[in-house]
């Protein structure tokens, strides 16, 4: 008896049957041409975009990339872009069966594709069988995350802006009661310059001593007044100064914060642009024939020989 894998066997069997392997490679061949056809099979087409991150803030110690692809394969864009593009009906999907939202997931994270890149840029792969709507889902996840990541930033630029602005109410508030009491003193004792007035006071009572005539009534009443709140005056000009400075100081910050809430800026730097491809991707058709061919080919030669073998076992 032969030896059960002989390779002369085999060959001999392969030539027995050549014909046969032949015609049944060819017909596999073209029965895989036909259902490889977009009668039996939805062809696809793809559109990408490659984009960084950029004027973004650090919510952890993840990388802007690794935040740019939390946001992006978020639920809530993943439901924008459902809604804006009709997704349920596009996929054909009926509300009616109990577990549509989970197959609607499935679809979608089966065409929508987001991922790094080994330069640490963002990926964004779409599948669909309108390349319209392929590379319009491109751009509207790209929209839709500038959109969440500028509503994320406006709401804490707004926390900072309502801060200062408190801040410096506060402030305000202060340095014109400050104000106030100065206006009092010097309106009802009638002190506006401590430094000034005790040196006029000291030439009046000098004035006096060297035997002119002046009158001390108005010095002593402006002396006793300096002396009662001279002190208090100077505080108080130090204290409006002071808080002045840091009025500036908080207003620069405070108007900086809300420049930056008023801006109109985007998340992205998009280095690939999306566009409407004019080629489908899935499936390639003659890889599909090509494969149906050698896989027919294969089994063909397989149970042919396994055929012959067994006629050799049993003669």
């Amino acid at each position: 008896m032969n030896n059960y894998f002989d390779n002369t066997s085999m060959i001999q069997t392969i030539y027995k049957w050549k014909w046969h392997i032949v015609i049944i490679t060819v017909v596999a061949a073209i029965l895989g041409a036909i259902f490889s056809g977009s009668r039996f099979i939805t062809p696809m087409y793809k559109s990408e975009a490659i984009l960084y991150p950029s004027n973004v803030s650090s919510y952890s110690d993840e990388t802007f990339t690794e935040q740019m692809l939390q946001i992006m394969q978020s639920n809530e864009i993943m439901d924008s872009v459902v809604e804006h593009f009709g997704l349920i009906e596009h996929y054909k999907i009926s509300k009616s069966y109990p577990y549509w939202k989970t197959v609607l997931i499935d679809q979608y994270r089966d065409n929508v594709r987001i991922s790094r890149t080994p330069y640490d840029a963002v990926l964004i792969k779409v599948l669909d069988k309108d390349p319209e709507i392929a590379c319009g889902m491109v751009k509207e996840i790209i929209r839709l995350y500038d959109k969440k990541v500028g509503t994320m930033h406006k709401i804490k630029r707004l926390e900072a802006v309502n801060m200062y602005k408190r801040q410096l109410d506060e402030k305000q508030q202060y340095i014109d009661s400050l104000k106030a009491r100065m206006t009092e003193l010097s309106t009802n004792y009638g002190v506006l310059d401590y430094t000034s007035q005790s040196r006029e006071v000291t030439r009046g009572y000098l004035r006096t001593n060297d035997g002119s005539k002046v009158n001390t009534d108005g010095v002593d009443e402006i002396k006793t007044n300096i002396e009662q709140y001279g002190a208090e005056i100077v505080a108080l000009n130090t204290l409006i100064i002071a808080e002045n400075t840091h009025f500036a100081a908080v207003k620069l910050d405070y108007e900086q914060e809300l420049r930056f809430y008023n801006a109109n800026m985007t998340f992205s730097n998009v280095i690939s642009e999306p566009f409407v491809a004019d080629k489908k991707t899935y499936p390639v058709r003659w890889v599909v024939v090509a494969l149906c061919g050698l896989a027919a080919c294969f089994i063909s030669i397989i149970v042919v020989y396994l055929m012959e073998s067994k006629k050799g076992l049993f003669k």
